[in-house]
């Protein structure tokens, strides 16, 4: 592993991979599932860790990686914002919306504030088309929302209060 890699984490990937038979290739995905719920995403460190248990180069692991949405390169905010992009939202100005919240946490979508507060997203669908445009924060929907609102939807989050918007 990359010698800047704290032993705390060392230790913890050691201790998911002591789980999984090494040389396996199957198990590959429970792997990363539990390297990503241990750490929230996934460490190079753990790639290449992943890649020597099972005997492959660590450019398959992050292939497989990055093939499935499920699993994250980078570490993710404390709260994770989702746009809707899907029709009846984009058809209600989810784009503006979007566009309102980039500018606002200094961020594109896929990206994390250097603060570590929050994490932009866009998505197909949330499944609320009769509430568009939707965005929904951790696990709380806002239905109907404009990019005026960016400010108000933000601050119970930006203030770490248990009220939200």
């Amino acid at each position: 592993m990359p010698a800047h890699v704290c032993q705390c984490m060392t230790d913890r990937i050691s201790e998911i991979l002591a789980q999984y038979p090494g040389g396996r290739r199957e198990v590959l995905i429970p792997i990363l599932q539990a390297v990503q719920e241990s750490f929230g995403f996934l460490p190079e460190a753990a790639m290449h860790a992943i890649g020597a248990h099972l005997s492959l180069p660590p450019a398959k692991i992050y292939g497989v990686a990055t093939f499935y949405n499920q699993f994250r390169l980078q570490p993710v905010g404390k709260h994770t914002i989702r746009v809707c992009r899907g029709t009846a939202c984009h058809v209600r100005g989810s784009k503006l919306l979007l566009d309102a919240l980039a500018d606002e946490l200094g961020i594109q979508p896929g990206e994390t504030t250097p603060d570590g507060q929050f994490t932009l997203e866009t998505v197909a669908c949330l499944g609320a088309c009769s509430i568009a445009p939707v965005v929904m924060i951790d696990d709380q929907f806002y239905g109907a929302a404009q990019p005026r609102d960016v400010g108000k939807l933000l601050k119970p989050y930006r203030d770490d209060s248990t009220e939200k918007a």
